[in-house]
């Protein structure tokens, strides 16, 4: 079978490699179907993310989705959750998987991801996919399931208003899971740079403003509010930058989640307003007991995941399509299989 290795920054290979064989407890699966995220161009410019480094070459990908090829459920279409843990740890046993003392995450050191054309899985991480669903709507219920995640961590009620900061995918699915959550005003902002990304977002209903450095974005926030501000900000760029703006533009008492991660592996902002404001500043670890809530909100329609999706390669296309990512063209680029 064909398999993707990142060897060092931006040094993707294609390899010929034995199919694997499934354990006791997992399934084969032929990989139709896997989204390029944010933390894999981290693996793929930098081959590191903070302190964990690519030391021998890795399998990266992580939103996926593919066809059981062995047992008695060979020919099923599933969404493959890529969090294995262990479900015995203190953290597991309060409910708290993404924190799990001995959590295996594919596409992350040391662990191999999916961009490949079988992996064996565990099969209580394979999620049936409803008819509805196409393959590619499959892969990008992990990336919803993080949009989910970082919602329940902002407490959003009806009738909030919350910003974005940041509109790539991730940005653009915490949008969607806001206005579900009953969000009756969103705000979204990005660079100049990426109109696309803005224009995506206005299309989901958001209020948009261009970001600066002179944070004159979070000025007009505040304007269009009434000068009360944010009851939650979402920051998903994973640049100081937004933070700060993130920060400016939120109500005293109100809430910031960050989702981004930093390549410097470095977040500040000015503790001064912060404080002053007397924020919840929280950050985001993955998800949580997602996916049949990311599959409810697709199937029914209440979150369009197809319209992040904006190119799409084959497996030994795979360094073009990351080269794509990089230069920020499009939102979601899937690469997929056969």
């Amino acid at each position: 079978m064909q398999v993707v290795r990142l060897h060092g920054p931006e040094d993707l290979r294609l390899h010929d490699e034995p199919i694997p064989t499934p354990g006791p407890g997992e399934a084969l699966v032929r990989v139709k179907a896997t989204g390029i995220c944010g933390s894999d161009l981290h693996w793929f410019h930098e081959a590191c993310i903070g302190d964990a480094r690519v030391v021998k070459p890795l399998v990266l990908g992580h939103e996926s989705a593919g066809v059981i090829d062995s047992g008695a459920q060979r020919g099923q279409r599933v969404a493959i959750e890529p969090s294995i843990y262990c479900g015995k740890c203190e953290y597991c046993r309060e409910g708290n998987p993404n924190f799990c003392e001995k959590l295996i995450f594919a596409g992350s050191v040391p662990d191999d991801g999916m961009l490949r054309e079988y992996l064996a899985w565990p099969a209580q991480c394979l999620h049936p996919l409803p008819d509805a669903l196409s393959d590619a709507d499959g892969a990008m219920l992990e990336p919803l399931g993080i949009a989910i995640h970082t919602v329940d961590l902002g407490h959003v009620r009806p009738g909030m208003t919350v910003g974005v900061f940041g509109c790539g995918p991730i940005g653009l699915l915490v949008l969607q899971v806001a206005r579900a959550a009953g969000a009756t005003r969103l705000i979204a902002t990005d660079l100049p740079s990426v109109p696309h990304r803005l224009q995506a977002a206005r299309s989901l209903g958001a209020t948009v403003f261009p970001a600066d450095s002179s944070h004159q974005e979070s000025a007009e926030i505040l304007a269009v509010t009434g000068g009360r501000g944010l009851d939650v900000a979402f920051e998903a760029a994973g640049e100081n930058e937004a933070v700060e703006a993130a920060i400016a533009a939120v109500r005293p008492g109100g809430r910031v989640i960050l989702a981004g991660i930093p390549a410097d592996d470095r977040t500040i902002f000015t503790a001064s307003i912060a404080r002053r404001k007397g924020l919840t500043i929280k950050l985001v670890r993955r998800m949580k007991h997602t996916y049949p809530r990311a599959i409810r909100l697709v199937e029914s329609g209440a979150v369009d995941v197809r319209s992040v999706v904006t190119h799409r390669f084959p497996l030994k296309e795979s360094a073009k399509a990351f080269s794509m990512a990089q230069r920020r063209e499009g939102l979601k680029i899937i690469v997929e299989g056969e």
